[in-house]
């Protein structure tokens, strides 16, 4: 009967030779994987224990270097910064853990894992050892099984270090990239903002003893809204301000499509205006100029953005006043006497529904008064606390400022509307028009 060996000092020796000092290498759980070979500084005063643990790592397959004194493996680094780094705690000179501070000071491209090697026990020592910059330790003396899983954990860290050094590169150069995207973008939007406001050639004019004014002020480098006015003839005025919905460029070229059907004193390239009867240009009733815009929105645009718009034409000698409200907010006058009034039921907008319906309204200017045209922008205003200025806060201010004409009206309504705000950056586009009615000697203006 032959006999059976239970441990392996009972094996014939050269049987005990032959066999291999560890189980196959495994990546996952130590060993190196292919085409990657981790280095490894050991440092150590002891020759004999370099020499064991270095045996050990070349059988892992790590790539192996030996210091025998800390001032040795910082030159040693410095030369060829390791992987890992292996030391013991107790060395003559410079002990492991002042090693390991020094190590932790040098400059590296790569994260270097410090292993230090002690036979301490004590919590104090090792919460010392972790406090110098250790990431973990071996005790003595080494067995091949905890090298093996200490430095399976240590590849682990390194790994995942070089995936964020790589994802890291790799998000900043995307960054790069989009920060040029970004300058270029935000170059052509500062010229687009000032072809917008070139949109409004005029911000004043003065019409005999009668005014119009202007206030345009996009919320970022572009907007949707559109102020403007265009005379009829000799004797009338047409004012408009239309708000498209949305934010940015989309709105801002639709703004740059409307402004063109205005543009013009030309009934065949003007929207708004016609012949009369008497074979003079006339312009077409407010109801009918939104009619046509609601066509050509649905027709020609093929687009989801709408816009709310006010259009009104005034006789200059009588203050007769026609208009339509499509959406915007309502149209305020102001009379000589301070009295406000509110017009319009709301209606529509422009472009959202095919055979929308739209309706004129009628009011008269006596010498004194004023019509005032603003956007949502300005009644959706919110203070800090969230809460809009709404119409009524409309009103308040335009009492405030009820000695202002002009110009001068339409900066101390914005400055009123920053303070309010508290700040200057508003969340929508700002805009208004103005017009001031001086009596019949505007006629002949």
């Amino acid at each position: 009967m032959s006999r059976q060996f239970t441990t392996e000092r009972e094996l014939p020796l050269p049987e005990r030779r032959s066999r291999p000092l560890t189980r196959p290498l495994d990546p996952a759980e130590g060993g190196v994987a292919p085409g990657r070979s981790y280095s490894v500084l050991v440092v150590d005063d002891s020759r004999m224990q370099r020499r064991i643990i270095c045996a050990q790592l070349r059988t892992l397959g790590y790539s192996v270097r030996e210091a025998e004194s800390g001032d040795e493996a910082l030159a040693a680094c410095a030369a060829h910064p390791p992987d890992f780094v292996i030391s013991d705690w107790m060395m003559p000179g410079m002990d492991g853990p002042e090693f390991c501070r020094r190590f932790r000071q040098m400059e590296r491209e790569s994260y270097g894992y410090f292993l230090l090697l002690t036979a301490k026990s004590d919590r104090g020592e090792i919460a010392a050892g972790f406090d110098s910059g250790a990431d973990d330790f071996l005790t003595k003396p080494v067995q091949s099984e905890e090298l093996r899983a200490r430095l399976a954990a240590g590849a682990r860290v390194l790994r995942m270090e070089a995936e964020l050094v790589e994802k890291n590169a790799l998000l900043l150069g995307t960054l790069a990239e989009l920060q040029e995207v970004y300058e270029a973008v935000d170059k052509d939007l500062i010229e687009a903002r000032k072809l917008q406001q070139s949109l409004v050639k005029e911000r004043f004019r003065q019409f005999g003893a009668s005014q119009v004014s202007l206030l345009l002020r996009p919320s970022g480098h572009v907007g949707g809204d559109l102020v403007g006015f265009f005379p009829v003839g000799d004797d009338r005025l047409a004012i408009y301000a239309i708000d498209v919905s949305g934010h940015g460029v989309a709105s801002a070229l639709m703004t740059a499509r409307l402004s063109s059907y205005f543009a013009s004193s030309m009934p065949d390239r003007n929207v708004a205006l016609g012949q009369g009867d008497d074979g003079l240009i006339a312009c077409h009733p407010p109801a009918e100029v939104a009619r046509r815009l609601n066509l050509i929105s649905l027709a020609e645009m093929a687009t989801d953005t709408y816009f709310t718009m006010l259009f009104a034409e005034i006789d200059l000698a009588s203050g007769a006043v026609r208009m339509v409200q499509a959406g915007h907010p309502h149209p305020l006058i102001q009379r000589k006497g301070g009295r406000i009034e509110r017009l319009g039921e709301g209606g529509p907008p422009v472009g959202l529904i095919e055979e929308a319906p739209f309706a004129d309204l009628s009011v008269t200017l006596a010498p004194g008064d004023r019509l005032l045209f603003i956007s949502d922008g300005i009644t959706e205003c919110e203070n800090p606390s969230g809460q809009m200025l709404e119409e009524a806060g409309l009103e308040r201010l335009v009492r405030r400022n009820a000695g202002l004409t002009g110009q001068g009206f339409l900066e101390a309504l914005t400055w009123d509307l920053a303070t309010y705000a508290d700040g200057e950056e508003f969340g929508d586009d700002i805009s208004a028009v103005l017009f001031e009615y001086g009596g019949p000697r505007a006629a002949k203006g």
